[in-house]
């Protein structure tokens, strides 16, 4: 099998407040980009306000077409690749965890199959009706609901604030290479230093120091998103990690 994943550091606790945790990982070489749809560009984890659901986003192929041109057919998820959000939970930190695996398949007709554990969703799942109130597809008892389709993405990238930043570290590091030294627990020492090239991130170094610009703006991908209870995903304790792969048959 081969493996395309992003790793989530660290882990969630789903059952207490906790923040979004979001991957991300653009624009790859040119061997990733012969088969985008098994092309993890983002990876998000959430949790309702009263910790009762959990939700999972995998967005896949970068630049998706929505729709087809003259030039290329639109983007579509492939029958060849399984989508997995794999996730473990544990009782307390450094206890054994116990995994559950939400697996994602789709057919040539772009129906799909997800399993989550006993919980189980057939069909087409890239309907949006937003008079309704509904989108997707879902499980018998409810516990699990799935939307699978092209959508703007979301990621916030200041590509032109980003450059600036690094040619002024590389700058710094040829210039006075102390500056940017680490402490014991890996972080900059020189706090300013950093603030100030982190403030840059938030500025457009083309426009006098305007607001920065999103390079994704107005670029889409492909996104699997997950709705499902939060006890389905932590049998093991109230602790959940997860993280995402794309494998496919050699």
């Amino acid at each position: 099998m081969r493996k395309r994943w992003l790793r989530i550091c660290g882990v969630i606790g789903v059952l207490v407040a906790a923040p979004a945790v979001m991957a991300a990982d653009h624009l790859d070489g040119a061997e990733v980009k012969k088969d985008p749809a098994s092309d993890i560009t983002d990876l998000y984890s959430w949790v309702s306000a009263d910790g009762a659901k959990t939700y999972l986003v995998m967005n896949v192929s970068p630049v998706a077409r929505v729709a087809a041109t003259d030039a290329a057919p639109a983007s579509k998820f492939s029958d060849a690749v399984q989508y997995v959000f794999h996730t473990s939970s544990m009782a307390k930190y450094g206890e054994p965890a116990t995994p559950l695996n939400v697996v994602c398949t789709f057919d040539a007709a772009q129906v799909i199959s997800c399993w989550a554990g006993s919980e189980y969703v057939h069909g087409d799942a890239s309907v949006l009706n937003a008079d309704a109130g509904s989108a997707g597809i879902t499980s018998a008892n409810g516990k699990l609901k799935v939307f699978a389709g092209p959508r703007d993405d979301p990621f916030f990238f200041n590509l032109d604030g980003f450059k600036d930043v690094a040619a002024r570290a590389t700058d710094t590091i040829k210039n006075n290479a102390a500056l940017l030294q680490l402490n014991p627990q890996g972080c900059p020492e020189n706090a300013a230093l950093m603030g100030a090239l982190a403030g840059k991130l938030s500025k457009d170094p083309h426009a006098d120091g305007g607001p920065a610009k999103n390079f994704f703006k107005g670029l889409n991908v492909l996104s699997i998103v997950i709705a499902v209870d939060t006890s389905v995903v932590t049998s093991g304790g109230p602790i959940m990690s997860v993280w995402a792969s794309t494998n496919k048959a050699n």
